[in-house]
């Protein structure tokens, strides 16, 4: 069943992790429509889940899932804490608190007591550090030993490829943050094996090799168990019935015990052996937690049998066409891809192995479209809203060269299109982890794309978003460009849109006589604030819908955010830290401006370079007489400068705040109240938006604007 593996580069270990973090979302696409069906109605309705079946109960098939917004959510704990490549789990668990929004992301809210990550994070945000957070000694057995552990595991694990131990012991500190006991055993055992899995691909050496990362008695035999039941018996139906009989929920307290979905997931792997699609085929119809296994299966098998067997059977990666939801409350950064994320954890890998970083991996180079791995597209695929005119177009991902666009047909009167997502598609809401985003593209960013063709006379191009305001969709263009055999770079400042939401980019093509060839797409990118980006006025078209259509640009964590009667925005939370922003980590060098108006409140203000809502700058306006510039990160908040400053309630007041390089400066009216530099690990990226705590505040409109020329090759 496989073979060792040796001598593997660097750029060897990257694309099994490409294929790692594909085979998770892979494996839970499979399984998450039908997680919570009984296994009976799995059987009946669909037999085998060997292909998608989302289309088959009316549902999109890129969806928000807590396996996949929790797996690289908490990854970033690696990159958001300095140069050490090792977070503690008090770090991990910070992490937790900057992303996750209270009762809306990531986890399943189902209470004090019963909700095993619910619990955690309530420890977490009334003081208590990891990995207390997440102790039997504070939650119980019951609570700390649920599945939840596993099915966040694969980043930390992969960025520890070939190397079990380290993998193991990142794993546990990151599982210990919301679990305890056997979870966290199984969760490290996941690790090791996927660690492992780099440089081993038979599943026996694996599950031998990696034995002595597990100290429970129990676990060790549930491993034992299924891999007897296992070499006994291939009728996987016959092997998951004598799981459930052996190790089934009635066994174990809560309401998704560990062992049993470790014990499915490891009769998955066994008995799919080399077959990717097998494997996740059989984690996603046993029933259990469905996606949770299918996902480990993946990113297990992703790593170890490599990208050629997510498509050896059928072609599970076409359909996925590599989109994910990272949902945090680092909106900008939700709509995102398996290129994305994987290069995150090739930049912690070489940290943890004390490499150079080199041009590929630095946090700031390569393009945000770069289409580095073998066939990755980056969410570009035929464009949906397109229109029965155009003629096929495929596209296809290439060995790094960039994304191809084969067109037929080409000619007078009849374009091609294709697009990626920039925000969360109007056809494709649902409401189940609430998905809540910013756009990644805003207007006045300016991009820039590199594109050839393959044969002359070429076709010209056009770049295009797609926006929305709930009703029609809309299309702005670009003026048309020549292509030619050599690459030519294209460059477009995005127009003004008004209150639309910008939700698609595109490249389309035309041409002057019939064009059948092939137009090649090197790279597209967008860098730095928006030259101008506002959204003003009163948004509000009814009296009965307080949150029209322009605020699902915003990512709130205070409790009330709506749209005002006479002003754009009301921000409202009785507590401490109420956030909203909009806005992605591509806006460096910026300023925010509003005029603000105060209502009962204990402090208010507007917030920049946010990266999740517990790590920002911010001017403070607090009591009635006192403003402040702040720094903050996690659990403390750092004064950068301060003065006296009477101002009044129910006033408006002119304000705008301006963060270039390490200075940060605001100013009042126009007139400029302070000044301040950080040199401490400064914040260099993230969005914009509002603080307010224990009261409310009014907002009329918000202008973001560069402080700096754009910086961008030519």
């Amino acid at each position: 069943m496989g073979t060792t593996q040796v001598s593997k580069s660097a750029a060897d270990y990257a694309e099994a992790i490409y294929a790692g973090v594909l085979g998770k979302i892979i494996g839970v696409y499979l399984g998450r429509p039908v997680e919570g069906w009984p296994y009976e109605d799995i059987q009946t309705r669909f037999g085998e889940l060997s292909y998608y079946i989302n289309s088959a109960l009316g549902l999109p098939l890129i969806v928000a899932d807590d396996d996949i917004s929790g797996t690289f959510a908490f990854f970033r704990a690696v990159a958001d804490n300095g140069p050490d490549p090792e977070p503690t789990a008090e770090q991990i668990g910070d992490t937790w608190l900057n992303y996750v929004i209270e009762d809306k992301t990531i986890l399943w809210w189902g209470g004090l007591g019963r909700s095993t990550e619910h619990t955690a994070f309530l420890r977490l945000r009334a003081g208590v550090t990891a990995p207390a957070s997440g102790s039997a000694e504070m939650n119980g057995h019951t609570l700390s030993e649920q599945v939840g552990s596993q099915i966040f595991s694969d980043a930390f694990s992969m960025m520890h490829p070939g190397d079990p131990e380290r993998a193991a012991a990142l794993v546990r500190r990151a599982a210990s943050v919301s679990h305890d006991g056997i979870a966290v055993e199984a969760a490290a055992f996941l690790g090791a094996l996927r660690a492992l899995a780099f440089d081993v691909t038979d599943l026996h050496r694996l599950i031998e090799q990696c034995r002595g990362y597990v100290t429970s008695p129990l676990l060790q035999r549930v491993i034992d168990d299924v891999v007897d039941l296992c070499a006994k018996e291939d009728d996987w139906r016959a092997v998951r019935d004598r799981i459930d009989r052996r190790h089934g929920y009635r066994h174990y307290p809560g309401p998704c015990h560990v062992v049993p979905n470790h014990a499915m997931t490891l009769a998955a792997l066994l008995l799919g052996g080399d077959d990717f699609q097998r494997s996740v085929m059989i984690a996603s119809s046993a029933g259990f937690d469905t996606d949770s296994n299918a996902g480990c299966v993946g990113s297990l098998n992703g790593v170890r049998l490599g990208l050629d067997a997510l498509t050896a059977q059928v072609d599970l990666r076409a359909a996925v066409a590599d989109r994910l939801l990272v949902v945090t409350a680092d909106g900008g950064a939700c709509v995102s891809d398996a290129v994305r994320e994987a290069d995150q954890i090739v930049r912690a890998a070489a940290r943890a192995r004390g490499e150079s970083l080199g041009e590929d991996l630095g946090d700031d180079a390569g393009p945000r479209f770069g289409f580095r791995y073998r066939g990755s597209v980056q969410g570009f695929q035929s464009c949906p809203y397109a229109g029965a005119a155009h003629p096929a177009v495929e596209v296809e991902g290439t060995s790094g060269a960039g994304l191809l666009l084969r067109c037929r047909g080409l000619g007078p009167g009849l374009t091609a299109a294709a697009s990626t997502p920039v925000f969360l598609d109007p056809a494709d809401r649902m409401t189940n982890f609430s998905t809540v985003a910013s756009p990644s593209l805003y207007p006045g960013q300016v991009v820039t794309a590199r594109i050839r063709a393959d044969r002359s006379p070429a076709p010209s191009a056009r770049l295009y978003v797609l926006h929305h305001r709930g009703g029609e969709i809309r299309r702005s263009v670009s003026e048309p460009f020549v292509l030619g055999q050599e690459p030519v770079t294209l460059r477009w400042q995005v127009p003004d849109v008004g209150a639309d939401l910008l939700f698609r980019f595109g490249i389309e093509l035309d041409s002057a006589e019939r064009f059948d060839g092939t137009v090649t797409v090197e790279e597209v990118d967008w860098r730095g604030a928006p030259t101008r980006f506002t959204q003003s006025g009163v948004l509000l078209s009814s009296i009965w819908d307080t949150h029209p259509v322009p605020l699902d640009a915003w990512v709130a964590s205070a409790r009330n955010f709506e749209a005002d009667f006479g002003y754009s925005y009301s921000v409202s939370h009785p507590g401490e830290l109420g956030v909203v922003t909009i806005g992605s980590r591509d806006w460096d060098d910026y300023s925010a401006g509003s005029t603000l108006m105060f209502s009962l409140h204990d402090s208010g203000g507007l917030v920049v370079r946010s990266a999740g809502h517990r790590r920002f700058y911010a001017a403070v306006f607090s009591g009635g007489s006192r403003v402040s510039l702040v720094k903050q990160r996690d659990r403390h908040r750092q004064v950068l400068a301060a003065c006296d400053w009477p101002y009044e309630q129910d006033r408006g007041y002119d304000v705008r705040l301006s963060c270039t390089g390490s200075e940060i400066e605001l100013l009042v009216d126009g007139e400029r109240v302070l000044h301040a530099t950080d040199t401490t690990m400064p914040y260099r990226h993230g969005g914009a938006g509002f603080l307010i705590e224990r009261g409310t505040m009014l907002a009329d409109g918000i202008a973001i604007a560069a402080t700096r020329p754009e910086r961008r090759p030519a």
